[in-house]
């Protein structure tokens, strides 16, 4: 995923890229935001099935 930080001139919601020591701000359309949003979305929800399924083995390892 790319680097998203609001953009310092503007203020907007922008693509961040560093090339050659020079910082360019790229602005995201509302649409490009919301894609952004389901991915994180999907992340967390992967990482919070992967948890919640450790922390089920652990309970059945600890109660052997």
């Amino acid at each position: 995923m790319s680097n998203v930080k609001s953009c310092p001139t503007c203020g907007g919601a922008s693509k961040v890229k560093e090339v050659d020591g020079v910082v360019e701000y790229e602005s995201l359309q509302n649409s490009e935001l919301e894609k952004k949003i389901v991915q994180l979305k999907k992340a967390m929800m992967k990482y919070k099935e992967k948890s919640e399924a450790l922390e089920a083995e652990l309970k059945a390892l600890k109660s052997k």
